[in-house]
């Protein structure tokens, strides 16, 4: 078992920064790709961005590209989302999640990720 506990959400205002993170318990940190993915109100679950275990590899959703970076530092067994640039569509509730999985092809897949955190409620106003 692997548990996450997301932080560091809340209101901001567009054009604003917010670091998001995750912090994991349990199983070694280090054997899992961390994603994140958010729910905004009224819409399905979307991919964000994902890391692999080391940290050397990264991919992104097109819309977050150049605004929002992914990292991990190991030792802390933690995951983290740099949302730089944000904009009200931005809005939405941010989950992470952990899959001992990292492909080129399938890293957006939310059925690969095998354990979920409770999600950070990020809100951009206009």
């Amino acid at each position: 078992q692997v548990q996450l506990v997301e932080s560091g959400g809340g209101l901001v205002q567009a054009g604003g920064s917010l670091r998001l993170s995750c912090a994991a318990s349990g199983r070694t940190f280090s054997n899992y790709a961390m994603g994140w993915f958010r729910q905004a109100p009224g819409k399905e679950r979307e991919f964000v961005a994902v890391i692999n275990w080391s940290g050397n590899s990264t991919y992104y959703a097109d819309s977050v590209k150049g605004r929002l970076t992914i990292s991990r530092d190991n030792a802390e067994n933690t995951v983290y989302l740099q949302m730089n640039s944000l904009k009200p569509e931005d809005t939405a509730v941010y989950y992470c999640a952990a899959s001992p999985y990292f492909s080129g092809r399938y890293y957006d897949t939310q059925a690969l990720y095998d354990y979920w955190g409770q999600g950070t409620q990020v809100t951009v106003s206009s």
